[in-house]
């Protein structure tokens, strides 16, 4: 009959017209109840807060990892002691807190003997600088003094005295056309080139390295004797050239390798 209503239907809904089936909510369990962490996930968590917590004071709070040393290493010139004053690293600080980048940037900045330093962190209690001081492989004149320039053609240290076996670099370029298109800079790492790669007997018989421009190197050796080099271009074929030239002339005063395929050797 119409407006009747079955058994099924009656027993689907509660006294009132409500239905007895609830949809659960998202994220709960059907009886309606939140699941709370388990006591072993408690304690996890508050071990793993304890250690951090420790772990952050034995850093930064406790005396047992802090800077006491700073030992350098690899000075040659330069003291142990001006390279420690110059690091200024500070001694008590948390090991861990200390600014590795700014002291070798102090270091490099206040010191130009230094070519590279490594700061490095000693566990426990130690800042080591390892220091890697430049070489010189010319010396400029600067009155009675000298300036000395290393591989790279930097010039970075005055000394009163010259270190034994390192030779003069005599630039005589001031009206050389060459300066047109070559710096002193660009002439002087031209020069240090050279000297680069001469053979070793010859390097250690050099005086002086002439620079008048760029397609004119000289040396002046022991014994008076003179190397017209040219360019400071294919300097391992004229190193080899003038080594051959050495051997088979070894009474010769002057010797070319300006044309590494045609050196020539005279008396005088």
């Amino acid at each position: 009959m119409a407006g009747s209503t079955t058994t099924a239907e009656r027993g689907a809904r509660k006294p009132g017209g409500t239905s007895s089936a609830r949809p659960s909510r998202p994220g709960r369990p059907a009886g309606g109840r939140t699941r709370l962490p388990s006591g072993r996930t408690i304690l996890v968590t508050l071990a793993a807060l304890v250690l951090l917590a420790a772990g952050i004071w034995v850093l930064y709070g406790s005396q047992w990892l802090r800077v006491r040393d700073v030992p350098v290493t690899g000075t040659r010139v330069l003291t142990p002691a001006q390279v420690k004053a110059t690091a200024a690293v500070p001694l008590g600080a948390p090991l861990v807190s200390v600014d590795t980048d700014a002291i070798e940037d102090r270091l490099l900045r206040s010191l130009p003997r230094i070519d590279s330093v490594a700061v490095e962190r000693s566990w426990p209690n130690g800042i080591a600088l390892n220091v890697t001081e430049r070489r010189p492989v010319l010396l400029l004149e600067k009155g009675e003094k000298f300036l000395e320039v290393d591989a790279k053609g930097v010039r970075y240290a005055t000394v009163d005295r010259a270190p034994k076996g390192v030779p003069l670099l005599r630039l005589t370029v001031d009206q050389s056309p060459s300066l047109r298109r070559f710096d002193v800079e660009r002439l002087t790492r031209e020069a240090v080139g050279v000297a680069g790669v001469l053979p070793a007997p010859v390097a250690r018989d050099t005086r002086i390295v002439g620079v008048r421009s760029y397609d004119s190197i000289t040396l002046e050796l022991t014994g008076g004797r003179t190397v017209v080099w040219g360019s400071g271009e294919d300097g391992e074929a004229k190193a080899r050239a003038l080594t051959a030239l050495m051997k088979a002339a070894p009474k010769a005063g002057h010797f070319d390798v300006s044309a590494p395929t045609a050196p020539a050797a005279s008396r005088s």
